[in-house]
């Protein structure tokens, strides 16, 4: 029996990622696309609250939806699927999802999103832009997505892969990797509009700040593929002692 694979993605329905990893995934899989209409890289985890959205499908059975990537997978797994998905996958992204990028990330969202609701996830970033090598790129997703789902496990996962552009795919050339850190962004880029008053553009991510070799940074500097477990529990659990006695002081 065939599975059932959720994919979406931040870059929008069109994005060429998006439409290699689906058709590479359809000969062995029954696959469902619910991605966002247009691009919305750096959405983070938002939902939609203010508005109401519209779910319409594409000549070639992809669904898209006007809001954002979380938006998407939430849509299709509390209302419009009628058969579950054994795992939801996200991407692949134009683009890395590295170290903090994963805060960020409207492709980690989406796969959080699947997470949330209990099921495997795991969410593909290319890590230069405009697409060099994705048809490795592609055949190293397929083969995660495969060992996913072959070798389940008893709890869901939710996996971050960061994939250099390879000339070829070898499952050797594969890490499992922690986030590795960036120094804080370069500051925003000040202009004007038309109208002289002043706007402001976000600056460019920080420069590298922990590049050893068992963090994702370090894996891609050497040309591995990074694989990095997330988790979603925000506690600080080694300040909880100090906060105890810093807040709850009589």
């Amino acid at each position: 029996m065939k599975k059932h694979i959720l994919v979406s993605n931040d870059d929008g329905y069109n994005a060429k990622g998006l439409e290699l990893l689906v058709e590479a995934l359809k000969p062995w899989a029954d696959v469902t696309v619910f991605a966002p209409e247009v691009n919305h890289s750096g959405a983070s985890n938002s939902l939609t609250l203010t508005r109401p959205l519209n779910v319409r499908q594409a000549n070639n059975g992809f669904y898209y939806v006007n809001g954002t990537p979380s938006d998407c997978v939430h849509i299709a797994l509390t209302g419009i699927l009628q058969e579950k998905p054994d795992i939801v996958v996200s991407g692949i992204n134009n683009g890395a999802n590295l170290g903090e990028d994963t805060l960020y990330s409207g492709t980690v969202a989406a796969a959080t999103e699947g997470y949330l609701f209990g099921y495997p996830s795991v969410a593909f970033s290319l890590t230069e832009r405009n697409w060099p090598n994705i048809e490795a790129a592609v055949e190293i997703a397929v083969h995660i997505i495969k060992h996913m789902l072959d070798n389940p496990k008893d709890k869901p996962v939710l996996l971050n892969v960061n994939i250099p552009p390879l000339e070829s795919h070898d499952p050797k050339n594969i890490r499992v990797t922690r986030l590795g850190k960036r120094y804080p962004s370069q500051a925003v880029i000040q202009s004007e509009n038309p109208q002289g008053e002043p706007i402001y553009w976000i600056g460019p991510v920080g420069a590298t700040l922990d590049l050893s070799d068992d963090t994702d940074f370090g894996a891609i500097n050497l040309g591995h593929v990074a694989v990095t477990p997330l988790r979603l529990d925000l506690t600080h659990y080694d300040q909880l002692s100090m906060a105890k006695e810093w807040i709850e002081q009589r």
